[in-house]
């Protein structure tokens, strides 16, 4: 079992992308769907299995997050962190993975994160349902 491990659904985003689905179906299931329209599916699908969870562990020297099934991942050993702590995310942050000017977002749900800086100054924010826990692991982690 690693140090830290923990995995925020993205209901929210589950049910936007549910609903756009369902239009999706509604509006072109009626006369047969087209080529075109199953990729439109797919994509929804796809996008739903992406962007419905972010998984965050600490494991073996390193901060590791995913997206959905385990792709996208990013890996960064806990020697590279400077410093991390909790933010609150402007809501017009939004969620998904994002450049924001200042720093990477990576986020399914809420506006509460982590920012971490790493010793090159480069900085990102991994959004968390339990900002405390995932601070509290990284500051132990790093010492």
């Amino acid at each position: 079992m690693p140090p830290y491990r923990h995995t925020q659904v993205g209901y929210l985003v589950l049910a936007l992308l549910g609903a756009m689905l369902l239009i999706v179906v509604v509006a072109f299931g009626s006369g047969g769907i087209a080529p075109a329209e199953w990729a439109a599916l797919a994509l929804f699908v796809l996008l739903a299995l992406v962007f419905s969870r972010l998984t965050v562990e600490l494991r073996e020297g390193a901060l590791t997050i995913w997206f959905g099934p385990g792709f996208p991942r990013w890996r960064w050993p806990l020697r590279d962190i400077a410093s991390v702590r909790a933010v609150r995310n402007p809501w017009y942050v939004g969620w998904g993975i994002r450049w924001v000017g200042r720093y990477w977002v990576y986020n399914v749900s809420g506006l509460e994160a982590v920012e971490v800086t790493l010793r090159s100054g480069k900085r990102f924010r991994i959004g968390t349902d339990e900002p405390e826990a995932l601070l509290a692991a990284l500051q132990r982690a790093g010492s």
